[in-house]
């Protein structure tokens, strides 16, 4: 059976998406905290220390990507709520 009237959505205040662009999570940010729990639990010249502090300057020496074209989501959705709006506008 089909439904002879749609739904009706409440009007929406503002159309937009939130948080498109989450920041990436820096990759030696893992690599940092094993560092200071190395060094909280050997102490700051642990020698067992060595590979985890050398894996850190080799990810800080590392060359970063490039970063990525923000997201443009809520441009066209502001653009696309104008004509949302005086369409219905024009409706009542």
């Amino acid at each position: 059976m089909t439904n002879k009237n749609p739904i009706r959505l409440p009007p929406l205040r503002v159309l937009r998406v939130r948080h498109p662009n989450r920041p990436e999570s820096n990759p030696c940010l893992t690599v940092m905290s094993s560092v200071l729990a190395c060094w909280a639990s050997a102490g700051h010249t642990g020698r067992g220390c060595t590979t985890v502090e050398q894996a850190l300057r080799a990810c800080m020496d590392a060359p970063r990507p490039p970063p990525k074209s923000s997201n443009t989501i809520n441009y066209h959705l502001a653009r696309f709520s104008k004509r949302l709006i005086a369409q219905g506008k024009k409706n009542k």
